[in-house]
């Protein structure tokens, strides 16, 4: 719906308006259908979700990887790693969401209070995000490690 909606605006943008095709989404008199209205909520609701997923991966940005038949998988983490610009490297970990089958690496914050801490919360441990409960460590990568190395 996402999509649809980009090339929506795509159009509106780029071109003239010069009418409404009717049918599915218009009736003849102009006005919209139900199921335009369907489609709007979908729209509003992906916004959303976008929003939101936008909101994770600031607090969790995707780890750098990469994988060589020679040298296996490494997952680290940069100033840059995952597109998300930040003041922090963090530490890789595997991020378990529900509904997931598998967990994905992100960078997680190792100092200061946790991301979702109130202010009205007890004292922090100093410890950034690495105590939140759907995180993991690596196997066989120290815990502070910016980088993590899996040989094949």
């Amino acid at each position: 719906m996402l999509t649809l909606q980009n090339w929506l605006l795509f159009y509106e943008k780029n071109y003239v308006f010069v009418g409404r095709v009717t049918g599915r989404f218009y009736r003849e008199d102009g006005l919209p259908t139900p199921e335009l209205m369907q489609v709007e909520a979908m729209i509003t609701k992906g916004l959303e979700a976008n929003k939101q997923e936008l909101k994770e991966k600031q607090k969790f940005p995707p780890c750098n990887a990469e994988w060589s038949s020679t040298r296996g998988s490494r997952f680290w983490c940069s100033l840059e790693s995952g597109g998300v610009s930040r003041d922090w490297t963090g530490v890789p970990r595997k991020l378990y969401k529900p509904g997931a089958k598998e967990p994905h690496c992100v960078c997680v914050r190792t100092t200061g209070p946790p991301s979702d801490q109130t202010p009205d919360s007890s004292p922090h441990k100093n410890r950034g995000d690495l105590d939140h409960p759907n995180l993991g460590e690596y196997t066989g990568c120290p815990p502070l490690a910016i980088t993590c190395s899996f040989p094949l």
